[in-house]
């Protein structure tokens, strides 16, 4: 670094030297700080240093923008990094590119990138909902942050407001794919720690997490039934809960049900799921969902009041389809069914009193669509025991309208194939 008298210029002094405007004149304030005219006229302020012998340049920018006092600042930091033996070019370089880097790989970016990695595993319909979370939960909060930026406490602010909406399951797994983020900038070098890591311990563990709960018998079935009729709900909601308990279909999948996946007017009446939008999407067929007489009669009636294309639960909010939410939170709130029957209770209804009533066990888990124990039984049924699954969703569907309406259930025994 230049030695000599400190300090020695003058804001007046500054000022009149600017003025002059004659290109190559320098002005010295000392310690190797100068005034340079541009070829362009301009005052600019300079540090020359020296590095392993080598005199080098460090600009600071024109006078006044930057003022007298401002370049001593700058001066005294150049002096700090060169006590530390870095040369302050070089150390400039670095903070602009990691500026440009933070600018770059926002968490919005990073969580894109993410999820398109993710959409080649996931169903499409899973896909869907976590972008649509991100979007509602997520972004407006964190999405134009750096991730290298992005702390604990910024983390448990967003979770915590998720939570407060008593929607526990979308907090969980948005909280899921938070961690997936952060893992995935981790491995790419974005950021060094994963802020989400400490966020579980902000929401109530659940009591069972085991099975999901459920109620397996027809007149506590009907009651439920019953109640969602009278319970003040959404008519999307009102359906899709039904389309629920007659079909026995994952939640996600009657949510995100499209016209284009019902044949109501064939002489057996099918609901076709695309097998991307199932859980088990290697399969190579499409799965076939039998409907009984009575839920293909209401869906009928429900195409005449809201036609025939597009979502068959279209959101009142306006949109594209209803959550999954909207229909646990009625089991769990309105219903008042919280730890004794979720939506998802009506798959292990289904295949208990199915069971229990003779129907065969490949029958009632092709029915599911659950993976098979083994691949001969795999390579067995691949006909899909279609006939068999038609007499079942039939039985089930006439128990359950029977017990809706009170009648007492005198289960038949189906004869086992």
């Amino acid at each position: 670094m230049a030695g000599g008298i400190f300090n020695r210029l003058s804001d007046k002094a500054c000022k009149a030297f600017a003025a002059q405007k004659v290109h190559g004149k320098k002005l010295s304030d000392g310690g190797g700080l100068y005034l340079l005219i541009t070829p362009s006229g301009s005052a600019s302020w300079r540090i020359k240093y020296r590095v392993e012998g080598k005199e080098k340049t460090y600009s600071i920018g024109n006078y006044p923008d930057v003022s007298l006092a401002a370049a001593r600042v700058e001066l005294g930091e150049v002096k700090a990094l060169l006590r530390e033996h870095k040369d302050p070019v070089t150390e400039r370089r670095i903070n602009r590119a990691a500026s440009a880097a933070c600018a770059d790989n926002t968490f919005h970016a990073v969580a894109l990138d993410w999820l398109t990695m993710k959409q080649k595993e996931w169903s499409a319909g899973h896909y869907t909902k976590s972008a649509r979370a991100f979007e509602r939960d997520i972004y407006p909060v964190l999405g134009n942050l750096p991730i290298s930026s992005i702390t604990p406490a910024i983390v448990a602010k967003a979770v915590e407001d998720i939570h407060k909406r008593d929607v526990l399951e979308t907090a969980t797994r948005i909280l899921q794919h938070l961690n997936g983020v952060f893992r995935y900038a981790q491995a790419k070098g974005l950021c060094r720690d994963n802020p989400a890591l400490p966020a579980p311990e902000l929401l109530p563990r659940k009591k069972d997490t085991g099975r999901m709960p459920a109620l397996l018998d027809f007149p506590s079935l009907g009651d439920i039934l019953r109640r969602a009729e009278a319970a003040r709900i959404s008519p999307s909601v009102r359906m899709a809960q039904r389309l629920c308990a007659f079909t026995a279909m994952r939640i996600g999948n009657i949510v995100d049900a499209e016209w284009r996946e019902f044949h109501l007017d064939d002489e057996q009446p099918v609901w076709i799921i695309p097998r991307k939008k199932m859980k088990v999407t290697t399969r190579d067929i499409d799965h076939r969902v039998p409907l009984s007489p009575e839920i293909a009669g209401e869906l009928r009636r429900w195409r005449e009041m809201f036609g025939g294309r597009g979502f068959v639960f279209p959101s009142p909010q306006g949109g594209k389809h209803i959550g999954r939410e909207s229909i646990e939170k009625v089991y769990r709130v309105t219903l008042g069914l919280n730890g004794k029957h979720s939506p998802h209770g009506w798959r292990s209804a289904f295949s208990t009193l199915a069971r229990d009533n003779g129907f065969a066990r490949d029958v009632v888990e092709l029915a599911l669509d659950h993976a098979h124990d083994n691949e001969v039984a795999r390579a067995y049924d691949r006909g899909e025991r279609f006939d068999d699954r038609i007499k079942l969703f039939n039985w089930w569907g006439k128990q359950l309208t029977a017990a809706q309406h009170g009648a007492a259930i005198i289960p038949l025994k189906a004869k086992a194939t």
